[in-house]
């Protein structure tokens, strides 16, 4: 390798921190034509993790590494979000320890490249394209080991678990999940549900927040909030909640009596 080529690959390495990909089309930008990735490939300095993408030859790289090039270097709004982001934020007391699941969540059309989905990070990435929340509200920056990646904060988190919920089961563990959510920011909340364009979400978010007796809950303008129109039954066989216009599962009112 040419004295020139091993100053290049040292300026790159410079700016990239370890444990994070690469992208070809970065690189490209920045003046690494494919022809001269392939020599440091040869030269032991890279390694590809499928077409468009490397990593440091040797280098520990996990999902977040992968995360951080799909944030920094193509612009997409991908982040781990809902229980993911939650156990980053210490609220994983009854989430699982190592988890093997990943859920990561994207706008509407930003698909993650074919090296991202096939490459094995050691956990599945399940992936949710979603416009139920504008793609940048409600992130917060964390740093993992040399680098920083966005993912939701814990009100949009909360906010992204209920939309996934599905069944009784998922919302009886949303509800445990809301009732740790003891130092929410109204603003913060306030602002997230008026962006919110899922209806089913926003009624959910307000009587779990009520039920749990959460002070901040008190200080959201609900009357600003968009709750649409017409009843939501979210389970079968439920307990139906006047207030809030749906229904829900009956472990969260005793015997279906509504307690708001």
């Amino acid at each position: 390798m040419s004295i020139q080529n091993r100053n290049k690959i040292n300026l790159l390495f410079r700016d990239w921190p370890p444990g994070t990909v690469c992208t070809t089309s970065w690189l490209n930008d920045r003046g690494y034509s494919n022809q001269l990735l392939n020599r440091y490939k040869k030269s032991g300095w890279l390694e590809s993790v499928g077409t468009g993408a490397w990593i440091r030859s040797g280098d520990q790289v996990n999902y977040e590494g992968a995360v951080y090039a799909l944030q920094k270097q193509l612009g997409l709004s991908v982040h781990s979000g809902g229980k993911s982001a939650l156990a980053y934020l210490g609220k994983s007391h009854y989430l699982e320890l190592a988890p093997t699941n990943i859920i990561l969540f994207g706008y509407e059309k930003e698909t993650l490249p074919s090296w991202c989905k096939t490459y094995d990070w050691k956990v599945r990435l399940d992936y949710h394209q979603s416009t139920f929340l504008p793609p940048l509200s409600g992130l917060t920056e964390i740093t993992v080991n040399s680098f920083s990646i966005h993912i939701s904060s814990a009100a949009r988190a909360m906010l992204e678990c209920l939309y996934l919920a599905s069944t009784a089961h998922e919302l009886v563990e949303c509800y445990e999940i809301m009732e740790s959510m003891n130092s929410l920011r109204p603003a913060l909340v306030n602002e997230l549900l008026k962006e919110c364009q899922s209806v089913k979400v926003k009624r959910l978010f307000l009587y779990m927040a009520a039920k749990a007796g959460h002070q901040w809950f008190e200080y959201l303008d609900i009357k600003d909030i968009d709750l649409g129109h017409g009843k939501r039954s979210l389970v079968k066989n439920g307990a139906y909640i006047p207030k809030y216009l749906i229904t829900v599962p009956k472990e969260f009112e005793g015997n279906g009596s509504p307690a708001l």
